[in-house]
């Protein structure tokens, strides 16, 4: 076939074939008022990188067209936007019987371009454009749930989950036997939970996904977690904090010394949080080691650790081994025992800096927690520098939100008098119908001052030292409250994620 019929077959009115345009190095893009525009590929400079042929086929296949020449990275990001756009609606999905999965294992690349699926059977399609989808949609997870009539498939977007796909009881051990073989895992065993993991890229961007299978009645649940590094702002000017908040948490920081403490529910964001800080205390001087479950985004220049309780490394024997290992400042992915919080805070006690997380409900849980757990009153007064309290709110879509007065009862619980106004979701096309496009953090800051340490020494109570933390802070619900007032999220949706923590 010659370059040119390659080209006529790769080639559509509206849209090039992928392959095409990645190794080429055009895109098909709407300009304004609808009219095509060819990007093509160039470097820093502005100049075009894109083999010329392919441009002037491309030209005479968009039957004419403005080009716009695009720095690398922009194009990868276009053409990224681009092919994924076309998500759940262009995977086929035709039942074919079941499929050679083992000798799909072995032919399998170690890295599969999701975007390019010309010549791929039609359940590999449906799991390449539901990743594609759920990376447009800024989904965390995909939730594959066998029933006995049906296999459902859910998204969580912005922390709420969506149901997005129904299909066929039967396609069930079809779709969880080729997503076992993507991520490397025994298709034969079926009793019991697997965990593996799959390596793809979409136009450029290398992206990791996270896979948990568990055995369930109607067949294998699986849960596929996304993640993505461009998507992850590992920047703490990124995270929406307070600017005070902010300000009095990077004082933590650069004190490096004590150990500073997440807390939060799962998917609340605590792990972005810890990373972006990490990210800030980067500079080269200073030894920064992690020991996480499991490792989710790689950081350059920082050594990383994931646990394996199968071989005996749990966060406790991996905390005590890289603390031979010389480190300044080290990660300690979550405290779930007296011995990985006791090694902690002696590490902390040499000067050093440790970072960590909790799961509790609000910052001075924390201290309850470890007490809780069977660390001493005195060690906790001594070593614990600061914790941060988060969570995540959904922001309100900008283009459909509805302005209202606040009610007498929000009016209460915001601490406010007189008309506030404030903005109700809607639902629009921009925002899929949910009123509601992104997430934005909350945060409660507690620093440990001398008055705080004497407290947590003498065994005080919650109630007792939150009053004497948030003096002149605010809480999780004063910062929801704060955003609601703003219009950048709902009434609504502050008491969804953080009105009960105040109320208690």
């Amino acid at each position: 076939m010659s370059r040119t019929e390659r080209t006529e077959e790769a080639t559509s009115p509206r849209r090039f074939a992928y392959g095409f345009a990645k190794d080429a190095g055009v895109v098909l893009l709407d300009g304004q008022g609808g009219a095509p525009v060819i990007g093509v590929k160039g470097d820093a400079a502005g100049v075009p990188v894109a083999d010329p042929w392919a441009v002037i086929e491309a030209y005479r296949a968009a039957g004419g067209a403005d080009v716009e020449v695009l720095p690398s990275g922009v194009f990868e990001r276009r053409l990224s936007e681009v092919y994924s756009a076309e998500g759940l609606s262009s995977a086929t999905f035709e039942d074919e019987g079941t499929e050679d999965l083992s000798a799909l294992a072995e032919g399998l690349p170690a890295t599969a371009d999701l975007l390019d699926t010309e010549d791929d059977a039609p359940v590999i399609r449906l799991i390449n454009a539901l990743i594609a989808e759920a990376i447009k949609t800024r989904a965390s997870d995909i939730h594959v749930e066998p029933y006995e009539t049906a296999l459902k498939i859910r998204m969580r977007i912005d922390g709420v989950m969506r149901e997005v796909l129904e299909l066929p009881a039967r396609m069930t051990p079809v779709l969880t036997s080729r997503i076992k073989v993507m991520s490397r895992l025994d298709i034969a065993e079926k009793r019991v939970p697997q965990d593996g993991r799959i390596s793809l890229s979409m136009g450029g961007r290398l992206i990791d996904v996270r896979v948990s299978t568990l055995p369930s009645r109607f067949g294998e649940r699986v849960v596929m977690r996304i993640l993505d590094q461009e998507q992850a702002k590992l920047d703490l000017d990124l995270l929406g904090m307070p600017a005070e908040t902010l300000r009095r948490f990077r004082t933590l920081l650069k004190r490096k010394k004590g150990v500073i403490l997440i807390t939060g529910p799962t998917g609340s964001g605590k792990t972005t949080t810890l990373y972006s800080a990490l990210t800030e205390l980067k500079d080269g001087n200073d030894t920064i080691m992690t020991v996480e479950d499991p490792v989710e985004y790689v950081l350059d220049g920082i050594a990383q650790t994931q646990v394996n309780p199968k071989v005996g490394l749990t966060f406790a024997a991996g905390l005590r081994a890289i603390l031979r290992q010389d480190p300044d400042i080290v990660l300690v992915g979550e405290v779930r025992d007296v011995e990985t919080a006791k090694i902690a805070m002696e590490f902390s006690l040499t000067g050093h800096l440790a970072l960590s997380t909790v799961h509790t409900n609000s910052a001075v849980g924390a201290i309850t927690r470890l007490r809780d757990v069977g660390v001493e009153s005195y060690l906790l007064s001594s070593t614990v520098a600061g914790i941060m309290a988060q969570r995540l709110v959904r922001k309100l879509c900008e283009a459909c939100k509805a302005p209202r007065e606040a009610s007498t009862a929000e009016l209460v619980m915001m601490g406010a008098e007189g008309p506030v106004t404030v903005y109700d979701p809607q639902g629009c096309a921009r925002c899929n119908g949910t009123g509601y496009e992104g997430r934005i953090g909350l945060y409660e800051l507690v620093v440990a001052d001398e008055g705080f340490r004497q407290l947590v020494h003498d065994d005080a109570t919650e109630a007792a030292m939150e009053r004497h933390a948030f003096q002149h802070a605010q809480t999780l619900a004063q910062a929801g409250w704060a955003h609601a007032r703003e219009g950048t999220t709902s009434p609504e949706e502050v008491i969804r994620v953080v009105q009960e923590v105040d109320a208690t």
